[in-house]
């Protein structure tokens, strides 16, 4: 790791208290970034802004609320005097295939998976401009390919492609770089939440559903949120200072398998 690589930099993350959100600010710091916290719950930003010292800022908020975003990135330049990064990594699983989806339950993933990054980005940019930074937007696999009855999620994370694109297409010219991190199952809170709730359908225990849903996969396992994090931090680095409206994928190769053909793959083969 080059722990000089973001020294002076300020990062801002959403959804920052547990998951990759964490991961980020610590990887951030750890590369010598001062960062700014943010999400929903403070209790989770506050333990993780307390392990970082006085590198990190915890700022409780709703990133789809405009005034909320405004505030942010206020404390943000009131603090640190600068932004540069933002990681607009806010997000929630809403299930439901369309017939079954309640318009409260759409209204909510769009307002979690997309509204976050939206009213975020908006808000940061005045200052990501002046700084020449950039924008690192979490989607996932989701936002690729489409997973079963998840329309509200797969639906919001194809559409933050789309605005991770616009914003490279448009702010490219004012300094601005903006791309996109496609993580598949990655251990966190939220995911762990969905291995229990597969568990109980299927009689088995978590780790026994991480291992059923990635057994499929090239590399076979989920990824960790730290690995997420590194990838971020690259993108989000000098080191990746000619990548704009790209989309990365971290998924432990599971975009690169081609499903018709798992039957013909015996039980036995490792």
């Amino acid at each position: 790791m080059d722990v000089t690589r973001m020294s002076g930099k300020v990062v801002l993350v959403t959804g920052a208290g547990t998951g990759i959100g964490a991961a980020v600010g610590r990887r951030a710091v750890a590369e010598g970034a001062r960062v700014v916290l943010t999400g929903r719950r403070a209790e989770p930003l506050e333990r993780v802004a307390a392990e970082l010292g006085g590198a990190a800022l915890a700022v409780p908020a709703d990133a789809a609320t405009p005034e909320d975003a405004a505030r942010v990135v206020e404390a943000a330049l009131n603090r640190f005097g600068q932004l540069d990064v933002l990681v607009a990594n806010a997000g929630a699983h809403y299930p439901g295939a369309v017939l079954d989806l309640k318009d409260d339950d759409w209204h909510a993933a769009v307002r979690a998976n997309l509204d976050t990054a939206f009213v975020m980005a908006r808000a940061a940019l005045p200052a990501l401009i002046a700084a020449r930074g950039n924008i690192v937007v979490v989607s996932s696999i989701a936002g690729l390919f489409a997973g079963p009855e998840a329309a509200g999620y797969v639906t919001t994370k194809h559409a933050l492609i789309g605005l991770t694109r616009s914003l490279a297409r448009d702010y490219g010219a004012r300094g601005v770089r903006v791309n996109a991190v496609c993580p598949g199952w990655v251990r966190t809170e939220m995911a762990d939440t969905q291995m229990d709730e597969l568990g109980r359908r299927s009689g088995i225990d978590r780790d026994a559903a991480y291992a059923l849903v990635t057994k499929d996969t090239p590399l076979r396992r989920a990824a960790e949120a730290e690995e997420i994090a590194s990838v971020t931090a690259f993108l989000a680095s000098p080191e990746a200072s000619a990548m704009t409206g790209a989309v990365v994928v971290a998924d432990c190769g599971a975009g690169c398998v081609d499903l018709p053909t798992l039957a013909f793959v015996p039980d036995f083969v490792d």
